[in-house]
């Protein structure tokens, strides 16, 4: 991680990647729109622009920084929520396909033989299918929702790892201090996650990285198609289908910003996982 820091890209993707985790931590407390899911609507006040003013009845006055939507709900709110979505199913696929990849690759890489076959046709079998069709049947199997989004992203992103991680064990069985705790006693267990493990940490993390990215943009279409997070629970995807028909008017922002946020967060990401792969050890 010393490394990583002098790697400019990563480090000023890493701090966009904090700035936002703040916003989606802090939540309510630091939004214009403190309301649950910045869902606020005043008609009167619909489409305004980006830093218009809005004084209400009771003459309190509100700048909207990037303007209010069709529903007169504060954009920048309706953006600072949906950070909260997409880093949360971000987050909750990779730990979920970092469970099932480590697993099913460190067994297969460690055991070899029929074990290592029979997974790795599994993994192959998994690997051909496309994952947005896999995540759309599962949402379909399951309903629309925010958790099911969630099991579904995760339940189609191990095989990478599961890939990584078999290739790795399968190069550390070989070495001579895996043999030595084998021939002391130790557990399968415990060689596989206190000998082996600490040694393939560096490319799963480059590809957890990888793996959030791809999470978020998965879970941005999704959205966008009507089965991720519904409607008031604000996403960037949801942000985008209700107003990308104004991408050609005087209102594009309305679409462009969500859009924005969504290609920078999947650049950082792209940035942090390159920078770890460019410091990792020869």
């Amino acid at each position: 991680m010393n490394r990583l820091a002098h790697h400019l890209p990563a480090r000023i993707g890493a701090c966009w990647i904090a700035l936002l985790v703040l916003v989606a931590l802090a939540g309510p407390a630091i939004r214009p729109d403190a309301t649950p899911n910045a869902n606020d609507q005043v008609l009167e006040r619909a489409l305004l622009a980006p830093g218009s003013e809005w004084t209400s009845a009771d003459g309190g006055t509100q700048t909207h920084w990037l303007g209010t939507d069709r529903y007169g709900r504060d954009v920048l709110s309706r953006l600072m929520a949906g950070s909260a979505i997409s880093l949360g199913v971000g987050f909750t696929a990779v730990l979920i396909s970092l469970f099932i990849g480590i697993l099913l690759g460190a067994w297969a890489g460690y055991r070899g033989g029929r074990v290592d076959a029979v997974i790795s046709w599994f993994i192959q079998v998994v690997w051909t299918l496309p994952t947005l069709l896999m995540v759309l049947a599962i949402t379909m199997a399951f309903g629309k929702g925010l958790w099911q989004v969630f099991l579904a992203i995760g339940l189609t992103m191990w095989v990478d790892v599961a890939r990584v991680v078999r290739g790795q064990f399968f190069a550390l069985r070989e070495m001579e201090f895996i043999q030595a705790a084998q021939a002391f006693g130790f557990s399968d267990l415990r060689v596989m996650l206190r000998h082996m493990l600490p040694n393939a940490t560096g490319p799963i993390t480059v590809i957890a990285a990888a793996n959030f990215a791809a999470a978020i943009l998965i879970e941005s279409g999704l959205s966008f198609l009507g089965y991720g997070a519904q409607i008031p629970i604000p996403s960037w995807g949801n942000i985008i289908q209700e107003h990308y028909h104004l991408i050609t008017g005087s209102h594009a922002w309305l679409a462009i910003a969500p859009g924005v946020l969504i290609i920078s967060v999947v650049l950082a990401f792209t940035f942090i996982g390159d920078g770890l792969r460019q410091t990792q050890p020869n």
